[in-house]
């Protein structure tokens, strides 16, 4: 027995010692890698991305957003028959169906069906009330005015990343951070227990675009690249007093809410990406840099040699043969024999120093991807030629932003501001105003003045009379430039028309740029490019309410609510001149008026006989700046409006009888 007892003893404490041994090996050394294996088993991790943040424009209107969609997901271990499951979903959802099925055979826990589909489609599916298959809720981006400003805002992939535009370049504050919901599930796949983090949502950004004014330029550029069966063309309005991009119009375009479906080419932004030769539009810098310098007057006379010059035993020949011009007559008529005489007065090194200074050849750093620096060669490397090409705007490599910038700095007095399209980031009350543009003197007041005066020269007698605006006066100048073509030389049949400029000239409210890329037909920048120029100026002076410098015929009385409504629903977008036969109670004719009193009448938006008649001012507390600009329009006030967001203060208050033209201010915030 006791023989036995021992052996019986030693049994069970080797069996002791083995289980210990055991335990130790499971809970102590092995623990770290069976809790994972146990975990990748019994849980699931579903992150639940969170919401965009909207793009609005300068008045809060949404031209981005995110929307609530469903997503298909499966559990292929809980689907019993995956090819018969495969079979019935694929034709809803637009899928193959033996890829299904191989997607359902490769996985066990977890695979996507198909992410964000059409609330069709989920009803359809969820009809089918198929066993393992379930759904998750996302966003999905939506562009509201489909191609409007396409390039600016970019477009976002399915996993929410911005692929473009604001969307990429702010793609950090505009995503969030994402939540996630960890499921525990038992042996059978049955969840009993869930664990949520709540994510961050994403930054709203505001621009500086205005989608009026957007619409205005998007629709003249169609109309010309359709006209002239153009390649492309960009359109940019600025204003140049700030630095803000107002409108940037790009041809070809694409819709963003399926991008997908349209070339790489159409998501180019030509505005900041193409870099192309500007032709005497670049006369600017020329003349600009000369009068700068003390080195001409606008008076002065230079003998441009029957239109031709030689250069370097070059001959460069002028489209027409001038003898003697003054300096301004060189930039009315675009002489580039004048404009290569005015580069050789500067010099290599001097000319150089002012192509730089207003801003070719480095990246003005707007805040969208892809902006281009243009080509600019230092003097070192120029031929013998290099003088003269570049003088009249060959040679030399620039983007239609940086041409903007360099006529806004004219226009504001010569002064090169920082481009503007974002204006503000915020998140409810935490906002991130960005700093005001940061500028740099180029020339002096006194040489911008010249400048304005002699570019309205162009547009009076010059080259750019086809931009000639109704009641504005306009100062700008016409580029036509040849193109490079595949042997490397210059094309005799491809070509860059474009006319940058200004409105009205003395103060300027908006700088409007139109480049057209190889018009058919026609292809001299005053033919392509001047009536776009027209036809965008037009319209947005007045929808800006800038009252009428240059009331070229007897005005007629029109409705500021009819100036400035929607230009979607304005006779297709067309320009509606300013002196056209209006007939109704509200328009009549009168009698011609001095310049003074027509321009403090227009500035209040509609011409009164007599002290015009009383209204009552209705209460905008809580409305949008959009819904408060409307009913002041339709009322005939005149609104002063200051902050973002919606009304919180007006004066005067709701209720008080005023007369129509009278100035209501009212305070925006969020």
């Amino acid at each position: 027995m006791a023989k036995r007892s021992l052996i019986l003893a030693g049994v069970l404490g080797v069996w002791i010692v083995a289980i210990i041994f055991r335990l130790y090996d499971l809970q102590v050394i092995q623990y770290v890698q069976l809790l994972a294996r146990a975990d990748r088993q019994q849980q699931r991790t579903v992150e639940i991305a969170p919401k965009r943040g909207t793009i609005y424009d300068r008045h809060m209107h949404p031209l981005a957003m995110s929307l609530a969609v469903n997503s298909v997901y499966a559990v292929p271990s809980e689907i019993t028959d995956p090819g018969m499951v495969a079979g019935l979903l694929a034709p809803i959802l637009n899928l193959d169906a033996k890829d299904l099925e191989g997607r359902f055979k490769t996985y066990r826990s977890f695979c996507w069906v198909k992410r964000k589909i059409t609330s069709q489609q989920s009803a359809r599916v969820r009809a089918l009330n198929l066993k393992g298959i379930y759904f998750q809720k996302e966003t999905k981006r939506f562009y509201p005015d489909g191609e409007l400003a396409a390039q600016v805002l970019g477009f976002v992939g399915m996993d929410d990343n911005g692929l473009g535009g604001v969307e990429y370049e702010l793609n950090k504050q505009i995503k969030g951070r994402p939540g996630k919901i960890l499921l525990t599930t038992d042996a059978r796949r049955h969840s009993f227990r869930s664990t949520e983090w709540r994510g961050e949502p994403g930054e709203n950004v505001e621009l500086t675009l205005d989608e009026d004014i957007q619409y205005i330029a998007e629709k003249a550029l169609a109309k010309t690249v359709t006209k002239f069966h153009a390649a492309g063309g960009t359109i940019i309005v600025q204003d140049p007093h700030t630095g803000e991009i107002l409108a940037m119009a790009n041809q070809p375009t694409f819709d963003p809410n399926h991008y997908e479906k349209y070339p790489a080419v159409n998501r180019m932004n030509r505005a900041i990406s193409w870099n192309y030769e500007p032709g005497s539009t670049f006369k600017l810098v020329t003349v600009s840099a000369a009068l700068n310098e003390h080195l001409a007057q606008p008076n002065d006379v230079i003998n441009c040699q029957e239109g031709q010059i030689v250069l370097a035993g070059h001959v460069i020949h002028d489209h027409e043969r001038f003898g003697d011009l003054t300096v301004a007559q060189i930039l009315a008529h675009s002489s580039d024999v004048g404009a290569i005489k005015l580069g050789l007065r500067l010099g290599e090194d001097r000319f150089y120093r002012y192509i730089r200074r207003f801003g070719f050849g480095s990246r003005l750093n707007l805040d969208l991807p892809g902006e281009e620096v243009g080509l600019v060669r230092p003097p070192d490397r120029w031929s013998g030629i290099a003088i003269g090409e570049i003088s009249m705007g060959q040679g030399i490599g620039v983007t239609p932003l940086q041409m903007v910038s360099a006529y806004s700095a004219i226009a504001n007095g010569g002064v090169v501001l920082q481009p503007r399209i974002v204006r503000e980031v915020f998140r409810g009350h935490d906002d991130d105003i960005i700093p005001p543009s940061v500028g740099r003197r180029v020339v002096s007041r006194e040489t911008a003045a010249l400048m304005r005066q002699m570019l309205a020269g162009v547009v009076l007698d010059g080259t750019g009379r086809s931009a000639q605006l109704n009641g504005y006066s306009a100062a700008g100048k016409t580029g036509t430039a040849q193109k490079i073509d595949a042997a490397g030389r210059y094309s005799h049949r491809q070509y860059v028309a474009s006319f940058i400029g200004f409105a009205p000239v003395e103060n300027p409210a908006i700088t409007v740029l139109v480049v057209i890329d190889t018009p058919v037909g026609e292809i001299y920048g005053a033919e392509v490019a001047g009536p776009a120029f027209k036809s965008i100026a037009e319209q947005t002076l007045r929808y800006l309410n800038v009252p009428q410098d240059n009331p070229s015929r007897s005005p007629q009385v029109i409705s500021r609510s009819l100036a400035k409504s929607s230009q979607k629903e304005r006779d297709k977008g067309e320009s509606l001149p300013v002196d056209s036969e209006l007939t109704g109670p509200s328009t009549r004719p009168i009698e011609p008026v001095s310049f003074s009193g027509w321009a403090n009448a227009a500035s209040k938006g509609t011409v009164l006989l007599d002290d015009g008649p009383m209204v009552t001012v209705p209460d905008f507390t809580g409305l949008s700046a959009r819904r408060v600009s409307e009913q002041c329009q339709s009322l005939g006030l005149e609104m002063d409006m200051s902050g973002s967001g919606l009304a919180v203060e007006q004066d005067p208050s709701s209720g008080t009888r005023v007369r129509a033209g009278s100035s209501v201010r009212v305070r925006f915030a969020r």
